[in-house]
């Protein structure tokens, strides 16, 4: 797809800046290098290096434009993904750039890439054989024009376009293209398993209102920032979903599965007593809501019902989120504040259940970002706003 000069001037500027080449460099008449070309491969591998790392070193791979690379999963989430599924076949109605695809296929014995736009199915079908992807078939067609004539498969991936026609980004599944709810009685009956990855933003109470035969809601996050919620639907499945809360992390991966009826039969208590360490479950556990399981299954208690932060005595090294040490509490009033505040120039701020926004606090207490110190404020069980002065301990998942 790109000729040896071209090739040869994107191995010669790999690392340089892109927008500095564009402006800077101008090939001779008589140059077979095609610039437009080469800078969208050069721009697109440095793009990649950490998002998908495992295909840095393949100079044959093809990029996309920008926005194809913003859209894609990474690796960490295409490999989660792969973990949840596998058979004899597998069809992604939704192909792009064709990251899923890739990783998912080794998980089956025959797959299929459906994809619309010609230029990225031709990127994907070069990237397959670069990558020894052999069994996976690439079709330039709409998915769901596919759908209507393809036998059943084992496994069924969606990742619906979450933009509107003015490029805004959308979040509703009612927005997302192709529409979902038009088709999912089809999906179920062309699919044992239909996995279906939807905007992180999503009200998942609201997902399940129109979503059917749903078994597994996965909350992934990567670091401690939530990326991806999946929906795997079975067309033979009619109990309560279970909830999956996984926040992957140099350390490995964690994970807390959670239903809702144990969250509503569930009881925690709520404190207005601080004691030496203070807990803050990760960014799926909070996306679930399924605060008080959090309390009773590591036997901490709340602070109060809308606080969602966490107290206890012990040293809990296993809690699924940011652990930290109490050092200080503080009312939230002048002559406290005054007292705990007295040599702190620098801090990283979080706010719970406060009456004002971290930006308002920062301006009013005068303290700028960065630092060994962590400051909650927060409200407790009683009703009293409070500033927590903490310090970091173990891991940060």
């Amino acid at each position: 797809m790109l000729n040896e000069a071209t090739r040869q001037f994107i191995r010669e500027h790999r690392s340089d800046d892109v927008q500095h080449l564009a402006l800077q460099f101008k090939p001779a008449p008589d140059s077979e290098i095609d610039l437009a070309a080469a800078l969208t491969q050069i721009a697109g591998r440095q793009t990649i290096a950490h998002k998908i790392p495992s295909w840095y070193e393949q100079e044959e791979i093809v990029y996309p434009i920008r926005l194809s690379l913003e859209q894609c999963s990474s690796e960490t989430t295409a490999r989660y993904k792969a973990s949840l599924v596998s058979g004899n076949s597998l069809t992604d109605l939704t192909g792009g750039f064709g990251v899923d695809t890739a990783f998912m296929a080794p998980q089956f014995t025959q797959a299929h890439y459906v994809e619309r736009q010609a230029e990225l199915t031709a990127i994907a079908r070069n990237n397959f054989a670069v990558l020894g992807l052999n069994h996976i078939q690439t079709h330039n067609t709409d998915g769901i024009e596919f759908l209507k004539t393809m036998p059943p498969v084992d496994c069924l991936y969606l990742d619906p376009a979450r933009r509107s026609a003015t490029g805004k980004k959308t979040v509703r599944i009612e927005d997302a293209e192709p529409d979902i709810l038009a088709v999912q009685d089809l999906l179920l009956a062309k699919a044992e398993n239909v996995l279906i990855k939807l905007s992180p933003l999503l009200d998942i109470h609201a997902a399940l209102k129109v979503l059917k035969n749903v078994k597994q809601i996965h909350i992934v996050s990567v670091d401690n920032e939530c990326k991806e919620l999946l929906f795997l639907l079975r067309g033979d499945f009619s109990g309560e979903p279970a909830i999956i809360c996984v926040n992957i992390h140099k350390q490995g991966v964690q994970s807390d599965t959670f239903t809702w009826s144990e969250e509503k039969n569930a009881t925690v208590s709520c404190t207005s007593d601080l004691k030496e360490y203070l807990y803050e479950p990760n960014a799926s556990l909070l996306k679930s809501g399924c605060y008080k399981s959090i309390g009773l299954r590591y036997a901490v208690d709340k602070l109060h019902p809308d606080s969602h932060l966490y107290t206890s005595s012990r040293y809990l090294p296993n809690f699924p989120g940011r652990i930290f040490q109490v050092e200080t509490v503080s009312l939230f009033n002048k002559k406290e504040l005054k007292v705990l505040l007295n040599d702190i120039r620098r801090a990283n701020i979080t706010v719970r259940n406060f009456p004002l926004t971290v930006e308002q606090l920062r301006k009013r207490l005068k303290i700028q970002e960065g630092g060994e110190i962590y400051l909650f404020a927060t409200t407790l069980a009683n009703g009293c706003h409070v500033l927590l002065k903490t310090k970091k301990t173990g891991y940060f998942f």
